[in-house]
């Protein structure tokens, strides 16, 4: 038998320490294996963990692949003066092209070039397979086979989602944010 005191603090300590967001699965199938506690209970700690944690500088937050403590939106500029990294800056190209794979996937390189009218490099398409933003969902079925794109768990993780249905909506390129530069903002506080 584990306290509720204690189970917290495991699952406290578990999260903190994780590089990664870590389910409910993985802390009752891992952390708490030798215990018997059910996912009710798993997530009423969770609760109780996220509600500790709203006065805080940090917060308990639930994305796709699971639970990870973030910094509050607020101090990212102020925590950022202590990096002395610079946050990668990302292209106008580069940024359209992830933005047509998240609200129109499945989809392939030849049906992003017709959207936006050029090519697409292939080291775009390497970038954000490297970064995990995306992946090969499949083959379409014409001549040629080309690869169909998705976005990947590492993708809404990265940008504090639990679903596609989080995004924005979708607004015309003129309009949008990626014209005008603050998309490179939102993309270097997540840095």
């Amino acid at each position: 038998m584990i306290s509720t005191k204690h189970l917290e603090q495991l699952i406290e300590a578990a999260i903190f320490s994780s590089v990664k967001p870590l389910s409910v699965k993985d802390i009752k199938e891992k952390l708490l294996a030798h215990y018997e506690v059910s996912n009710p209970v798993i997530k009423q700690a969770i609760t109780n963990i996220e509600k500790h944690y709203q006065s805080r500088g940090v917060n308990l937050v639930e994305v796709a692949s699971g639970f990870q403590f973030q910094i509050k939106g607020e101090h990212n500029e102020d925590i950022a003066r202590l990096t002395e990294e610079k946050p990668q800056k990302y292209s106008r190209a580069l940024l359209e092209t992830l933005a047509l794979i998240a609200y129109k996937q499945p989809i392939t390189r030849s049906e992003i070039e017709d959207v936006r009218g050029v090519a697409v490099s292939s080291q775009i398409i390497k970038t954000l397979i490297e970064r995990e933003w995306i992946k090969v969902l499949g083959h379409k079925e014409v001549p040629g086979r080309p690869s169909m794109y998705g976005t990947t768990k590492a993708f809404l993780d990265y940008f504090s989602l639990k679903s596609l249905e989080q995004l924005p909506e979708l607004i015309p390129i003129e309009e949008s944010s990626i014209v005008n530069g603050t998309m490179q903002d939102i993309m270097a506080s997540n840095e």
